[in-house]
């Protein structure tokens, strides 16, 4: 399983393109997704949050709004998500990304040992 990392919604990702390595997440509105900074995980490694919680703060309350309607959308894009991270995965490994692309990408081979190493 691989864990590829969110950002939160900045103004500059309402311009961006979408790429290979880079989803806007409901056009930039929520966020993106960096592909190229996918992490593999195995069961051991996920926490589950409780979003349902009550807030103690306006902030986290703000957060745990926009977690919720990343998560939505993400749910609704399931497939999509799925299709793209095994597509630079695959490119990644057979050494056929762009140069640029896999230059910025993690070293996927690598980090699964490492991975498996700390989960031991």
């Amino acid at each position: 399983m691989y864990f590829a990392p969110l950002s939160s919604p900045k103004a500059k990702h309402l311009k961006l393109k979408s790429k290979l390595d880079f989803l806007k997440i409901d056009n930039g509105k929520l966020g993106a997704i960096n592909f190229n900074n996918m992490l593999p995980v195995t069961g051991k490694n996920i926490v589950k949050l409780d979003l349902d919680k009550e807030c103690l703060t306006k902030s986290e309350e703000k957060y745990t709004k926009l977690l919720k309607e990343q998560i939505y959308w993400l749910n609704r894009n399931d497939e999509k998500l799925y299709g793209r991270s095994k597509k630079i995965y695959d490119k990644y490994i057979n050494k056929t990304l762009a140069k640029n692309i896999y230059e910025r990408c993690c070293n996927f081979k690598l980090l699964e040992e490492k991975c498996l190493e700390y989960n031991e």
